[in-house]
């Protein structure tokens, strides 16, 4: 089997490399914008620049690889330079998936989307693979527009929605939630994290092992990955601290009231993942599991050398 992974440099992307590369039978083919900066110590795969937002380069690509399954991971996630610049996050997050499953249908491949919590309005939760889309941010709506556009699509897929990922890699552009957290605790940083909003977390490995039973089993429809447990950001900063035994004392809790972001966030989203966990043998780490996992692997990533 043949899978061609968007995205390839991000977080998700560099953890899908890192689990396919050692599968059998497995030929992975990494795109992303730009040069490849991943510095796992894998046995080989293919790389090739991609940029999805250009229609014949999509088209060339995946017409050259003639993929079985594309996962898209590739998309732009910061929420407030999606509330900024819209019209760049609909040709990235809209406009780039027609493209891509333009090129897919022409190939016969399985399409796994990325999605997000964000596709909710936030007023109740946890959510289940049935509740409705109301997004309250830009990014939002581009996420629902994208899904839509697969649903409506003649090409095999599933949409994978997930929600606060977290996790390290030897080469990151973006932080998260545990990093953050403990990067400004150890600098004695005092920190306030918001409490009055809910979310289930993600381990990143966790993401990608759901995106990889999705793609072997090709299993179609719509699949909530993600931990089962759900935590306030204040809640998880704690936990953070008290693992990597932190002064918790330089945490401070407040509401989203106190922070001025140009969008809006759903105040409660988390996710029920029995479905996945019924049809694809989905099974989790939790959070403390998690972030013990992730402990680990840090002390991995410090021996790879980064040019």
């Amino acid at each position: 089997m043949k899978i061609l992974i968007t995205g390839a440099n991000g977080l998700l992307g560099q953890k899908l490399i890192a689990l396919l590369s050692h599968e059998k039978d497995i030929e992975v083919v990494a795109t992303s914008r730009g040069k490849n900066v991943n510095y796992y110590d894998l046995p080989d795969y293919h790389f090739r620049s991609l940029d999805i937002t250009n229609r014949e380069q999509v088209n060339e690509v995946i017409a050259d690889e003639k993929p079985d399954v594309i996962v898209h991971t590739a998309a732009m996630t910061n929420v407030d330079a999606c509330e900024q610049n819209q019209n760049a996050c609909w040709q990235v997050n809209v406009v780039a998936v027609e493209w891509l499953l333009e090129a897919a249908k022409k190939q016969n491949a399985f399409f796994v989307h990325l999605s997000t919590d964000f596709v909710f309005s936030g007023e109740r939760g946890p959510l289940d693979e049935t509740a409705a889309p109301a997004p309250v941010n830009y990014y939002g709506k581009s996420k629902t527009e994208a899904e839509l556009l697969v649903q409506q699509s003649d090409v095999k897929h599933a949409i994978v929605r997930t929600a606060l990922v977290y996790g390290i890699a030897p080469s990151m552009s973006r932080s998260n939630i545990v990093l953050w957290v403990k990067e400004s605790l150890e600098n004695g940083k005092k920190i306030k994290v918001v409490d009055d909003q809910f979310r289930t977390p993600t381990l990143a490995e966790d993401l990608a092992q759901g995106c990889w039973l999705i793609a072997k089993k090709q299993a179609e429809g719509i699949f909530h990955i993600s931990d089962e447990e759900v935590y306030t950001p204040y809640e998880m900063a704690v936990l953070v601290g008290e693992h990597f035994n932190l002064n918790v004392s330089l945490i401070s809790r407040t509401d989203s009231t106190e922070f001025k972001q140009p969008a809006r966030r759903p105040p409660k989203t988390g996710f029920i993942i029995e479905k996945a966990k019924k049809e694809l043998g989905y099974q989790p780490h939790t959070f403390q599991q998690g972030l013990a996992f992730m402990e680990k692997h840090l002390k991995k990533i410090e021996k790879i050398p980064v040019p």
